[in-house]
């Protein structure tokens, strides 16, 4: 039903409400127009019947207004509740119908301290988370089979106890050194700090940091940020075991693994005996299976190698007999090749024979007789034509020559370089000239040019 239906029906004119009616409109009006809030006041009227619920009053100096926190959320609260204590609650605003009781429906209970605790916790956490950490590459695995533990923690505590109890239930055989610290108050986080350090470098194979169940203040050693940054610095591997399984330290978030009790830190690091023992014959029983089946299988291996087996002088008769048979191969195969050999070695000769060289040199000899006989008469028939066809040449070359030309009384005129002179423009008046002609050579000079226009003196 929403908020206007429910103010028109109030509006309406002469309607009539039993009580019942008023009260279940009143708490349905109360549930949808207040949300789920956090309410802080002081603790009074208490109450606790048998049911598990638990009813009180919340007051200020000027209001009080009464609560109901229902079973199943009253077994969460860990803090005793007593009058007069300052806490912080967050339900719902209701309304009980049977006696008209305006009240509070409840989720949630803690300390009014709590809330700035919370603050400073998510404020820190974010703070660590940004700087990486919590980072999940920087966790280191656990040891499968650790030999020493150092236990850092109270040991006068719950935890030490129960983390003795598992280890000797699981794993005696594991040497457990309790490095004792305070695990709680204003001083416990710097000693909480000195235990670790000290404990990192006992060369332990694993640490566990541990302590039972309390409220947020309790814890909140577990929450400083020295001690985070000592279980992150750690070489170590850790394992933070605070509180309870619903209780979260951010010493949780740095440490490599977390454990939601001591115990079960115990049980992280123990390896169960029974289990290793039931491991050990199981691992035993397949260790005989497998060397029965290995004894099997080379026992067959042997009866097949036996039975390949052959004595030695079976074998060595056997290449005796081979060597013999090689023997006689080779005889007549050395007789066929000399046969082949002598065979060829007569084909051969036979083809020398025929072409020895004495034979060749006689038909050579043959064909030379005539030729020597014939080469004389060649020599002299060749040597008279020649001589024809010369005393020929000869006497077409005088014809052409120059000098039947000069001998038939003409004259070769040269200039001083040796070049015939073949007109009159080539000279000139005083130049020296060489004539040659059929029996020598004169040297003339040019005193005139006949051909030239000259003047008569006028005076002669």
């Amino acid at each position: 039903m929403n908020d206007d239906a429910i103010f028109q029906r109030l509006g309406a004119d002469r309607e009539v409400l039993t009580v019942s009616q008023l009260n279940a409109r009143a708490r349905s009006l109360l549930e949808d127009v207040f949300p789920r809030l956090w309410v802080e006041g002081e603790l009074s009227n208490l109450s606790r019947p048998s049911s598990g619920h638990m009813y009180f009053t919340l007051k200020d100096d000027k209001a009080q207004v009464r609560c109901a926190l229902f079973r199943q959320h009253a077994q969460r609260v860990r803090m005793d509740l007593r009058d007069g204590q300052l806490v912080r609650a967050r339900g719902k605003v209701s309304l009980y119908e049977g006696r008209g009781d305006y009240q509070m429906i409840l989720d949630s209970l803690e300390p009014a301290g709590d809330g700035a605790l919370r603050q400073a916790f998510e404020a820190l956490k974010a703070k660590l988370q940004a700087e990486g950490l919590f980072a999940t590459e920087r966790k280191r695995t656990l040891p499968s089979h650790p030999r020493r533990i150092g236990v850092v923690t109270s040991p006068s505590g719950a935890a030490v106890r129960d983390i003795i109890s598992v280890f000797q239930r699981r794993a005696p055989f594991v040497e457990l050194v309790i490095v004792p610290t305070p695990v709680q108050g204003r001083d416990a986080a710097p000693q909480i700090v000195r235990a670790l350090q000290l404990a990192d470098r006992a060369g332990f194979d694993a640490l566990i940091m541990a302590r039972g169940g309390g409220s947020l203040e309790d814890l909140w050693p577990f929450n400083e940020e020295v001690v985070v940054r000592a279980l992150a610095a750690c070489q170590t591997p850790t394992v933070c075991a605070v509180g309870h399984e619903t209780d979260v330290s951010i010493s949780d978030f740095a440490a490599d693994m977390r454990a939601p009790t001591p115990s079960a830190a115990a049980e992280l690091l123990s390896p169960d005996q029974r289990t290793m023992l039931l491991q050990v014959e199981r691992a035993h029983r397949q260790l005989q299976h497998c060397m029965r089946e290995r004894l099997k299988r080379e026992q067959t291996c042997i009866d097949s190698l036996r039975k390949r087996l052959r004595h030695p002088g079976e074998r060595l008769a056997q290449q005796a007999q081979r060597l013999d048979d090689l023997e006689l191969r080779l005889k007549r195969a050395q007789t066929h090749r000399f046969v082949q050999l002598e065979q060829r070695l007569e084909r051969v000769s036979a083809r020398l024979q025929a072409r020895h060289p004495g034979q060749r040199l006689a038909l050579l000899r043959q064909k030379l007789d005539p030729l020597v006989a014939r080469l004389p008469r060649a020599m002299t028939q060749q040597l008279v034509q020649t001589r024809r066809q010369f005393d020929g040449l000869a006497q077409t070359l005088h014809l052409v020559s120059p000098l039947a030309t000069l001998g038939r009384g003409y004259s070769i005129l040269l200039d001083q370089r040796g070049q015939a002179v073949r007109s009159r423009d080539d000279v000139r008046i005083g130049q020296s000239l060489e004539a040659r002609l059929s029996d020598g050579r004169l040297t003339l000079r040019v005193e005139n040019d006949p051909d030239a226009p000259h003047t008569l003196p006028l005076l002669d």
